[in-house]
């Protein structure tokens, strides 16, 4: 199948379809990683999250982003505050800044409360103060989604988009995907089979610097967590895929079954690991 490469949002995306995609589609692509981009960086000055981040007010979001704002919502309630769009400042603390200095300056404090600093009416948010929203927690799988949408609207119904371990899967067979072991990349602790939806994952493992820091914060501490080093979320769409890939970094999947329909599997420090029982796929002894 042909492959369009390309990076976007800080990381490498593949697109694997039956038939090449042509320029037209490939700059409609282009496009809408670039209004993406321009709305929900933390690191870039123009911004919209920046906007926010440095005058706090009303700010209005684009009309699709009322899906990602719904997830937090209820990821945030499921998670006990865990999963929050505010690490942001958190993140910048610890060193995961605009400039990647990778140094921590600050006090590392609990995220703002989401609830409560934040007011939300459909894609538009007043805050009372300036707050930095950080939604790497689901971002990418919602772009994952968008790419998909664009694709199915221009003929395009087969396909796969792997966006650096999230992946939004569009074919008439089944496709085995390797898990990743967190602790050696040539190896797989099993794989899932998927042909309709998404696999999502997510590791502490993937951005690391000083002494344990990673980007998988528990927004009541601030602090990077420790027990599960590495889940997978399988979900019809890359958005809610990718939410509860972090998600399940706190809190148990049964807790989160009670709002979504999904399979999963998780990785502890100890280098166990365990998956639910509707798994389409194994985890190898």
């Amino acid at each position: 199948m042909p492959e369009l490469h390309f990076a976007a949002i800080g990381t490498q995306w593949m697109i694997d379809t039956p038939q090449p995609i042509d320029q037209t589609l490939e700059a409609l692509i282009s496009d809408r990683v670039a209004r993406f981009d321009q709305t929900y960086s933390r690191f870039r000055g123009d911004s919209l999250i920046t906007a926010l981040a440095t005058d706090g007010g009303t700010h209005r979001f684009p009309d699709d982003a009322d899906a990602l704002f719904d997830l937090y919502d209820t990821l945030y309630a499921r998670t006990d505050g865990a999963v929050t769009p505010l690490v942001g400042r958190a993140l910048e603390r610890l060193g995961y800044d605009r400039d990647y200095s990778l140094t921590e300056h600050g006090t590392v404090e609990p995220a703002a409360a989401w609830t409560t600093e934040v007011a939300r009416e459909g894609t538009t948010l007043t805050t009372t103060t300036p707050v930095l929203i950080d939604v790497g927690a689901a971002g990418k799988g919602y772009l994952v989604d968008l790419v998909g949408e664009l694709l199915h609207e221009n003929g395009i119904h087969e396909f796969v988009i792997d966006a650096s371990g999230d992946l939004l899967v569009s074919t008439r067979e089944p496709r085995r995907i390797a898990l990743e072991h967190p602790f050696d990349p040539s190896l797989a602790i099993g794989v899932a089979e998927i042909s309709r939806g998404s696999i999502c994952a997510s590791g502490s493992n993937r951005r690391v610097w000083g002494n344990g820091r990673h980007h998988i914060l528990d927004g009541r501490t601030g602090e990077p967590t420790r027990d599960v080093i590495a889940t997978w979320a399988i979900a019809e769409t890359a958005l809610v895929a990718d939410g509860l890939a972090t998600a399940l970094f706190f809190t148990a999947p049964e807790r989160l079954a009670e709002s979504f329909d999904f399979q999963w599997v998780r990785m502890f420090a100890s280098g166990l690991a365990d998956r639910s029982p509707g798994l389409q796929g194994e985890l190898f002894s």
